[in-house]
């Protein structure tokens, strides 16, 4: 005999298929669903708010239209056509303006236009039920759009219809609206699912443009990343984070972040740091030249007194932090006290070193650590400033909804950074009120930290904790985003040496090229080593010194090969990014992209160079997905709730 949760499930699935009817068209659809060959996945890194970049890869897919283009058309369309074409479907509006300056005919520019998007449409579509891609249609070209993909080229009695068709939405004007919508379906088509494994903040201008572009995205995921996290942490009331989101985004000179994407009021650290700090002698605080903004003689003062005034208030903060949580394990970062002005020296880990600056004016050598009434005033103000940024809190709510620590997705692994390992590449433990964590349970527990952090209104014990270990993830040891020793930001502005200080990487990043760990961490994951992948960024490849971003006998794939500018030198590309379609998985590396102008008004695609191809076995369809599992259990509640119609346990809802 059913039992009543049982049965009450049942009634609630039945309001959606009242009938046998319903169940059974339903059960059909789902069925068909899970014989179509399985949706492209698009993984992108360490974007680094290069807005630019991330727009013009997300728009071409890495290369996945150019393919698309290259199906549909073959050699029908010269290569300086289909380069042409491909600007159309990344920019349609833009490269229509261009069109307009040279073009005599436009009506028939437009005419040949849509015929050849209609093409490509079919071929973007080819993986998906019908009921998907009317869904994917604009509304107010829905029944146009699908009349013309399901056209019947053999039915030579239905030609002149669609070319009436092209021809009326010409006549009426709404052609370019038409091409830019034909445009989007094709984008939205092609990538079935985006992945964006960590680090979308910092550096570079634009991380708000990349976000408001996700929040609109039909199918996104995020792992965070650690610069992601101090946002995030910035965003919730952490001031350890909040010093370090703004110290990065002065030292990079990014203020369009600040300012004029979360409408930060900088005001009360810009008085403070005038005041305070008139005459920064120290280099090391002046702004790095990798943002697109041009800062005035008078701006990169400011910014340098800015910058220099809100570090000496994260390394008080830092130290307050560090000294409540003693299972950080952090003492060995509590050097402030060991500052000999005199002699211009400091101890830090038991060893001595020069400093390059001692105007350390708001600092008092009995109680380091101790904020000036100033700076309380300061940090009160930011604080608020930072809650009260309807951008900022957007998008991290975004980042909550979307995002977590790492994801397993169709068999494969994705984090941002590294397993924390020891020497002998056991997994490192972190130890919480006299409880160890390593290996998947440490991601779990410090995801649990960082949700109570945001989802605990009230400010208890453990939402505390959470905030102070948002910063943790910053920076520590045993953070999966993090993965060094320690990160030696004061050592870089007041030791000259910069040897002498290394931060020593975990032992992780030197063994990704070896497959029992790498099997290992899969295996803790439960997921099946001999078909899984891990996919992370964080540590970027060094292309120019040989190093390859696959590893581990094909098993690993690290796809930070430097968006951001600031690392173009060293990794001598513009990063790395990976697509997963039924087939298998492609590797591309990117030239560095110059600007959108150039892409548009020039046709540069910077076309992604093939660097790794993963062939699967044989080709994957939807059955074998996560979504396919997710539609086999949808499939037999049907027949669950089939079966009870049958017996008469609910009763069919009729329409007479």
């Amino acid at each position: 005999m059913e039992s009543e949760k049982y049965i009450n499930y049942l009634k609630m699935l039945s309001k959606q298929y009242p009938n046998i009817d319903a169940v059974c068209t339903e059960i059909i659809n789902l069925r068909a669903i899970l014989a179509l060959p399985k949706g492209t996945e698009h993984f992108l890194t360490d974007l680094h708010g290069e807005y630019e970049a991330f727009t013009h890869v997300l728009r071409n897919a890495s290369g996945v239209i150019k393919r698309k283009i290259d199906e549909a058309f073959g050699d029908s369309m010269t290569e300086t056509e289909k380069r042409s074409f491909a600007t159309l479907v990344y920019y349609p509006e833009q490269k229509i303006d261009i069109v307009r300056e040279s073009e005599e005919d436009m009506d028939k520019w437009f005419k040949l236009s849509i015929y050849r998007l209609i093409i490509l449409c079919r071929v973007a579509t080819f993986k998906y039920t019908r009921s998907k891609v009317r869904k994917s249609l604009p509304n107010n070209f829905r029944y146009i759009i699908e009349e013309l993909l399901h056209e019947k080229e053999t039915l030579s009695s239905k030609q002149e219809y669609y070319n009436q068709i092209i021809e009326s939405i010409i006549n009426v004007n709404k052609a370019e609206e038409f091409i830019d919508a034909l445009c989007q379906v094709i984008r939205k088509l092609v990538v079935d699912r985006l992945h964006i494994v960590g680090d979308i903040f910092d550096r570079g201008p634009g991380a708000h443009i990349i976000l408001d572009e996700l929040m609109e995205h039909h199918s996104v995921d995020i792992q965070w990343g650690n610069h992601d996290i101090i946002w995030m942490g910035a965003a919730i009331g952490s001031e350890a984070c909040l010093a370090n989101a703004l110290r990065i985004s002065l030292r990079y000179g990014n203020l369009d972040t600040i300012e004029h994407g979360y409408g930060i009021n900088l005001l009360p650290l810009a008085t403070f740091a005038l005041e305070t700090y008139p005459k920064v002698s120290n280099k090391n605080f002046k702004p790095r030249k990798s943002s697109d903004q041009e800062l005035t003689k008078k701006e990169r003062a400011l910014v340098t007194k800015m910058h220099k005034a809100i570090s000496i208030i994260q390394f008080k903060i830092e130290g307050q932090l560090i000294k409540r949580n003693p299972d950080f394990k952090m003492d060995h970062r509590l050097f402030l006290e060991t500052l000999d002005l005199e002699n211009h020296k400091i101890t830090i880990e038991g060893f001595t070193y020069e400093l390059n600056d001692v105007e350390f004016p708001t600092i008092d050598l009995s109680n380091p650590y101790e904020l000036t009434v100033d700076e309380v005033e300061v940090l009160k103000k930011l604080s608020l400033s930072f809650k009260n940024s309807d951008k900022l809190q957007q998008h991290t709510d975004f980042l909550y909804r979307k995002g977590s620590m790492y994801l397993k997705y169709n068999g494969n692994l994705l984090y941002h950074g590294g397993m924390p390992i020891n020497e002998d590449l056991s997994f490192k433990s972190f130890t919480l009120d006299n409880k160890s964590y390593s290996g998947k349970a440490l991601f779990d527990i410090l995801e649990h930290y960082a949700r109570e952090a945001y989802y605990q209104k009230q400010m208890t014990k453990e939402k505390q904790l959470g905030l102070d270990l948002m910063w943790y993830l910053w920076n520590g040891e045993c953070s999966p985003l993090f993965a060094k020793k320690k990160m030696t930001t004061f050592e870089r502005y007041f030791i000259n040496d910069k040897s002498s200080y290394p931060e020593g990487s975990n032992p992780y990043f030197a063994e990704r090229d070896n497959e029992p760990l790498i099997n290992r961490i899969l295996e803790d994951f439960e997921l099946n080593p001999d078909t899984a992948n891990i996919i992370s960024g964080h540590v970027p490849v060094k292309t120019l010194k040989g190093e390859h971003p696959v590893k581990a006998n094909n098993k690993m794939f690290v796809i930070d090969g430097g968006f951001s500018k600031a690392y173009h030198e060293t990794t001598g590309i513009a990063g790395y990014t990976l697509t997963y379609n039924s087939r298998g998985m492609i590797l591309v590396s990117h030239e560095p992209f110059e600007s959108l102008k150039t892409a548009i008004y020039d046709e540069k695609d910077i076309l992604p160079t093939t660097v790794f191809v993963k062939k699967n076995e044989k080709r994957k369809f939807v059955n074998e997905t996560d979504a396919g599992s997710e539609l086999r259990t949808s499939i037999e509640s049907l027949h669950l709730l089939l079966n009870a119609y049958r017996k008469g346990l609910i009763k069919e809802k009729t329409k007479y």
